[in-house]
């Protein structure tokens, strides 16, 4: 797989570098700004772009902005926003986008195995939400909170489904049947007034449903 990575923190760039190329992906470009990146990528076409939300020369959007537009040119290329802090509102519109697309804390890229995996996720076609990013979403309240009518254990089962895990994740995780996992995620659809269908993508509408209500 051929990833274009993007960060203003060299050191970091560089550590990101060495571990895809360790874990077997193609570094075939690295930017330290949004101007750069989007050269890179318009050069490479690469499977997987690895963005900063925050990068020169204000700090602000630039790498975010730069994301839109990496997902309107090239819709195949999957896009992992990388971020210090949780930016719910930033993120929003790109997380409903619902495949290839990823939002991740920098903390969690020093565990390597979560970190591949998340990128294998959005490799192919999948979504991955930091849990962190998750606990804000279930940790707020609102008079119209959408979430209301979900039982404890459906909101666990919302809260790792929004991670990105597969029904036999979840499963795993909670230590319960696949079909009551599936049962679960019936339930979660129709109290939150999102049509049942096969695809992945009404999953992290689930979630995004919930974060468009704060």
């Amino acid at each position: 797989m051929r990833v274009v990575l993007a960060d203003d923190d060299v050191l970091l760039r560089e550590g990101l570098a060495s571990l895809l190329e360790r874990s077997g992906y193609e570094v075939v470009g690295q930017a330290g700004d949004a101007e750069e990146l989007l050269v890179l990528v318009r050069e490479h076409r690469p499977d997987l772009a690895i963005v900063d939300i925050r990068m020169p020369p204000t700090h602000t959007t630039e790498g975010l902005d730069a994301a839109r537009v990496i997902r309107e040119e090239f819709p195949e290329t999957g896009v992992l926003m990388l971020s210090a802090h949780v930016e719910v509102d930033q993120a929003m519109e790109l997380l409903a986008a619902g495949h290839r697309v990823g939002y991740l804390l920098k903390s969690r890229v020093t565990g390597v195995a979560d970190f591949i995996d998340a990128l294998e996720r959005i490799a192919h076609g999948g979504s991955v939400v930091d849990p962190s990013l998750v606990a804000e979403l279930i940790a707020a309240r609102h008079r119209h909170d959408p979430l209301e009518l979900l039982t404890q254990r459906e909101r666990e089962v919302l809260a790792l489904m929004a991670e990105g895990r597969s029904n036999a994740g979840i499963a795993h995780k909670l230590w319960i049947t696949e079909g009551t996992v599936e049962k679960h995620v019936r339930s979660i659809m129709a109290r939150m007034q999102l049509p049942e269908t096969e695809d992945d993508h009404r999953r992290v509408l689930a979630v995004i449903t919930f974060l468009e209500a704060r």
